[in-house]
């Protein structure tokens, strides 16, 4: 593992340059925290870490909304189940790589990891806007394009475990919120630019010379893919390593030099194995639930209010336009907060919310969802299933053809056995648990990160902050497949009865641990207890 040496450095001049005032300390060695000069290029330094994350997320969130009208487009044998595994492939790959990237983080410069996983994400998000071309299985590139994308945002853990190591105890919760705060923007921008492109429409224009079309559904990947060229040319520009310890002292980082000048005192002791392995499972039901719920969006919308598959994305972006502009708030809010009652007590309350969240999207009232009006005219009722039986559940507006109606069925597809005994979803449900939602979920994932950061103190945090990127990961790989499954087979009641379940049994295993989550420092005794 990576060692660390903590000095108080001078400035060219060789004068000290004090910044952060630590306060009056007994030894006068530990009186200057770090220059002005340091100071500066490290905050550039986070800085160009958050617009990674920014971008990161951007990659996600850019298609979130259009990849199921877009698989039906493109390949007509895609269904539902099948659109769980795309987007559950983003997952697989950022799984796959964050630990990867974590390791190559620990012993060689950080610039690399980064550059070559940027790399990665500008190549595949070329490759989704060439999904169209080949005459068969045009999913499964489509498959291929978000696993590489994935692959490429494994990326984050560096970027945490840079931050982590970049800040100090009193820097860190404020700096983990603005990562944070920088991906909820990803999220928040990725729908509102997809919202934007749909003016270009389904059909576009076409650049002949090399075969690329360029409509609402490849726009925002080759958008996403320039981003990515920005984010390289500038760390190449302005990124460099900085780090200091929990004090705020500045350190020289030698994960990638040859020559060690010996372990810190600051940095003996056992990390809580117990508080890291309950973060993690912690961290993997938080984006469980969230990778549901962003999952479940435009197909629960299209078979809940018989919306157009255009009308899905636009609505949907909008929706989570403004709920990620509320977690961005939320961030903001939490580091005020967090000084006052600590990160285990907002992490607990946040997770109430989430479950409360869930618990209002279950199905309450009695009026059923609209049929596909297409399927009911070409008889495809389940003939153990008569008419007489069904008439006195459904409304006769049901029956009817939506005023509207086009060549692309709407409603709830009668393939979907729930769809004629489930009530449906108002659209108050909808939208108040989408509120909930995005007011739980931003404060669980920094919480998260922030008291992980600190359990793990001044060791090296690559390959930790791997493992915690690969939990998330894996969430959201297996979150989008079980939603899919147990929607499209069970319906909304099964599955967000099932949510509940598991955010209840998160809760109990937080009340469990809930004392050993405390910082690497004040475990060992070198600092004392804030509200952590």
């Amino acid at each position: 593992m990576a060692a660390a040496v903590c000095s108080p450095e001078v400035s060219a001049d060789g004068q000290d340059e004090p910044l952060l005032n630590a306060g009056e300390v007994e030894e006068e060695s530990r009186d200057v925290v770090e220059t002005q000069e340091h100071y500066k290029s490290r905050w550039r330094s986070i800085w160009i870490m958050y617009l990674t994350m920014f971008l990161s997320s951007v990659g996600f969130s850019i298609v979130i909304m259009s990849v199921w009208p877009y698989l039906q487009k493109i390949d007509p044998t895609a269904d539902a189940s099948f659109l769980g595994w795309i987007i559950a492939s983003y997952s697989i790959g950022q799984m796959v790589a964050s630990p990867l990237f974590g390791v190559w983080s620990n012993y060689r410069p950080r610039r690399e990891p980064l550059v070559v996983s940027t790399t990665i994400s500008v190549a595949a998000n070329c490759l989704y806007a060439y999904v169209h071309l080949p005459h068969s299985h045009n999913k499964y590139y489509m498959l291929t394009a978000r696993a590489l994308v994935g692959f490429g945002a494994g990326n984050v853990a560096v970027v945490r475990s840079y931050i982590a190591g970049a800040t100090s105890l009193k820097e860190r919760t404020s700096a983990m919120a603005n990562t944070s705060a920088c991906q909820a923007v990803g999220f928040i921008l990725g729908p509102v630019f997809q919202t934007c492109f749909t003016l270009i429409g389904e059909e576009g224009i076409t650049w002949k010379l090399i075969h690329l079309q360029l409509n609402m559904y490849t726009t925002p990947v080759l958008f996403g893919a320039l981003l990515g060229v920005i984010n390289i040319i500038l760390i190449f520009a302005i990124f460099r390593e900085h780090r200091v310890d929990d004090m705020g002292r500045q350190c020289k980082s030698i994960n990638f030099q040859e020559e060690s000048g010996g372990l810190d005192q600051d940095t003996e002791g056992n990390i809580d194995h117990v508080a890291v392995v309950a973060i993690n499972v912690l961290f993997f039901v938080i984006l469980f639930v969230f990778a549901v719920f962003e999952t479940i969006a435009t197909p629960l919308t299209m078979d809940m209010y018989s919306w157009t598959r255009k009308q899905a994305v636009f609505y949907n972006g909008i929706i989570l336009s403004v709920v990620g502009i509320e977690s961005v708030i939320v961030f903001m809010v939490v580091k005020m907060l967090s000084k006052k009652t600590g990160e285990r007590a907002i992490l607990h309350g946040g997770l109430l919310v989430v479950l409360v969240g869930f618990f209002i999207l279950l199905p309450w009232g009695k009026k059923l969802p609209n049929i596909q009006w297409q399927e009911i005219k070409n008889n495809s009722i389940p003939r153990t299933t008569s008419i007489e039986m069904l008439m006195p559940f459904w409304s006769l507006q049901a029956l009817e053809l939506p005023s509207n109606h086009t060549a692309e069925p709407v409603g709830c597809p009668i393939t979907q056995s729930w769809c004629l005994n489930t009530p449906m979803i108002y659209l108050a449900q909808y939208i108040t648990s989408d509120i909930l939602i995005g007011l739980g979920y931003p404060v669980c994932n920094v919480m998260s990160y922030t008291l992980y950061s600190k359990i793990l103190g001044p060791k090296p945090q690559g390959v930790y902050m791997g493992w915690l990127t690969a939990s998330g990961s894996g969430a959201r790989i297996l979150g989008p497949v079980f939603v899919s499954q147990i929607y499209t087979h069970l319906g909304p009641r099964w599955a967000f009865s099932l949510i509940c379940g598991v955010v209840v049994v998160s809760l109990l295993l937080l009340e469990i641990v809930y004392k050993r989550l405390i910082a690497f420092s004040v475990r060992y005794g070198r600092m004392q207890e804030e509200n952590c």
